[in-house]
């Protein structure tokens, strides 16, 4: 049988997939109010705010490597297996913290949580290397991206209500779920690449690969496999250093709010976890509609006639002079009512800029090596996420987040100056 627009349905579960691991992810600071009371009773904010930055940056290093291990491992095993040996793991990783019992424990559960779900971000660049044609990428990405946004939104109340009932040890256990049944519509639909798809009508699969501009090395108008060239090769170009120094300044931003927007709450405003379930997930509407927005405005000024150079440029240099003003009016932003408004704004403004600047690797170079890139790239913005993340407690003791809001600030001018000076033209790159 053939299925019309098979590429959005593909898209879908992919995005679905980034809910389903930021409901997972955010599990974890979401009740630490809980846990660290039952582990640690006898430890104080700080201290038990310390234990979960040192736990954090586990995860996030552990991310970190992920991002090129899974680059490679898509890169060797392809899109659908990659998937499925991904959120297998990483689910398989959540259901363990039902049976972690201290800093240790939880530090190796999450670790290897953060492997498994690096997946996710590399699959999901191929992905969209393979099903999409170069003018719908920014959108299909950003789809891709307001995923991990609904997570963001449905984890917190979702949680909070689970707690009602259940201790924090089931709640890991009932989300741990929701992975292993993503993988049977994942087996169903999705069967091959576009080449091999048998539900793939000629004409849809005609429309992504004559769309897909940066794979057509020689230039003879027919569809071939681009430039792909081997990893030393790849990191001589600069370009591919933009796109990693751009990834390791804008990551931080995101790793800065998913971790410790409940902390804040908690130590800023006093919430607890119910409070904080349905406060927390505001900032991530934001977010949803900017991974939207910066996808349909590079559609669309593609569809105008734009370059992909200035398409990318544009809707970068406009999410980052979003964020920079947001920092410094979470300086004093009067309530947490404003604060979780103004990090909507500014989240909105990151997925603005995040969605093409994930775009980029496959923009460069042919789908070959779009996996190892985009993972470098990771790799380098999980690692700079750790160390924020790492430091952020004791930069904050007292409940001060100000020296933290004023290095995103600095972060996203890094992120945008990285763009403009090492990729001179975002067009597809030839051997030298």
């Amino acid at each position: 049988m053939k299925t019309k627009g098979l590429r959005w349905w593909v898209v879908g579960l992919v995005a679905l997939a980034a809910v389903v691991n930021y409901i997972d992810r955010q599990a974890f600071g979401a009740l630490w109010p809980d846990i660290a009371a039952d582990l640690f009773p006898d430890m104080d904010q700080d201290g038990t705010k310390a234990v979960y930055g040192t736990i954090m940056t586990v995860f996030i290093l552990s991310y970190a490597a992920g991002q090129t291990i899974f680059g490679k491992i898509f890169d060797w095993i392809g899109t659908r297996m990659g998937f499925a040996l991904s959120i297998g793991v990483w689910s398989l990783a959540t259901f363990l913290h039902a049976f972690a019992r201290g800093m240790i424990s939880f530090s190796i559960v999450r670790g290897l949580l953060g492997v498994a779900e690096a997946g996710n971000w590399p699959g999901a660049a191929k992905a969209n290397a393979e099903w999409f044609p170069t003018k719908e990428r920014a959108f299909a990405q950003g789809i891709f991206n307001s995923g991990a946004a609904m997570g963001g939104i449905v984890a917190y109340p979702i949680i909070g209500l689970i707690s009602a009932f259940l201790g924090w040890q089931s709640i890991f256990i009932v989300v741990s779920l929701l992975g292993f049944l993503w993988l049977i519509p994942w087996f169903y639909i999705v069967k091959g690449d576009p080449q091999n798809h048998p539900w793939l009508s000629e004409e849809e699969k005609t429309y992504i690969l004559s769309g897909q501009k940066n794979q057509d090395a020689n230039e003879d108008g027919s569809f071939d496999e681009g430039y792909n060239p081997e990893t030393k090769k790849l990191l001589k170009h600069k370009e591919s250093w933009g796109v990693i120094i751009a990834s390791a300044a804008l990551d931080p931003i995101w790793w800065l709010f998913i971790g410790y927007i409940p902390l804040y709450l908690n130590e800023v405003y006093g919430m607890n976890v119910k409070e904080i379930a349905f406060s927390a997930w505001v900032p991530y509407v934001g977010a949803m509609l900017g991974a939207w927005f910066g996808g349909l405005l590079a559609q669309n000024r593609l569809g105008a006639g734009w370059t992909v150079d200035k398409t990318r440029k544009t809707t970068i240099t406009l999410g980052c002079l979003i964020m920079i003003p947001c920092f410094f009016l979470l300086k004093a932003p009067g309530s947490a009512i404003n604060a979780v408004l103004i990090m909507g704004v500014l989240l909105f403004g990151f997925q603005t800029a995040i969605g093409n600047v994930q775009t980029i690797p496959s923009d460069l170079f042919g789908g070959k090596v779009v996996g190892t890139l985009s993972g470098f790239a990771g790799t380098a913005a999980k690692l700079a996420g750790a160390a924020l993340t790492y430091i952020v407690p004791a930069i904050t003791m007292g409940g001060n987040y100000l020296p933290a809001f004023l290095i995103g600030g600095a972060l996203a001018f890094i992120a945008l100056s990285s763009i403009w000076l090492l990729c001179p033209k975002i067009e597809p790159l030839k051997p030298s």
